[in-house]
């Protein structure tokens, strides 16, 4: 487990960017935290460490938003709406755990959770495998420490 602490937007973005050029196709990346912690600040880096020239913004109304022209493509989930696994499957989500490029879940915890240690409201779920051949699943907890800093946990997990 690695930490992260960020003291401005543009740290945290710089992040995401390194992550971006470092990414290999499969990757599916799970992002918890509150509301104006920094997440899709983190995916605006991410986006641009892949070279996708798109603006990004979150896809809160939408669920997905996708970028191509990149060097991979990157799929952008929000999960905000959705309060139960069961319904993020209704949505029919799950095909970005297996993503050609790069999938960012935003409110991951509502369906994916890295370990069965953690454990909703609802009760225990499954923890979930990287998909086969994918380089696995990368956990990111942003926290916030004031108004700008921000404490960046995150761990990979699968192969």
């Amino acid at each position: 487990m690695a930490t992260f602490i960020s003291h401005s937007p543009d740290e945290t973005a710089a992040l995401g960017e390194s992550w971006g050029r470092a990414a290999v196709p499969g990757l599916v990346i799970g992002l918890t935290g509150d509301l104006g912690a920094g997440k899709t600040q983190l995916v605006k880096g991410l986006a641009r460490g892949l070279g996708i020239p798109e603006r990004v913004h979150s896809p809160t109304f939408a669920l997905v938003n996708t970028y191509a022209g990149g060097r991979l493509p990157l799929y952008h989930l929000d999960l905000y709406r959705l309060e139960t696994p069961d319904q993020v499957l209704a949505a029919g989500l799950e095909e970005y755990l297996h993503p050609d490029g790069v999938a960012v879940v935003e409110w991951a915890e509502r369906w994916l959770l890295p370990s069965q240690s953690r454990t909703p409201a609802s009760g225990p779920v499954e923890t979930l495998p990287a998909p086969p051949g994918a380089p696995g699943w990368r956990w990111v907890r942003i926290e916030c420490l004031s108004d700008t800093e921000r404490r960046i946990v995150y761990e990979d997990f699968g192969a």
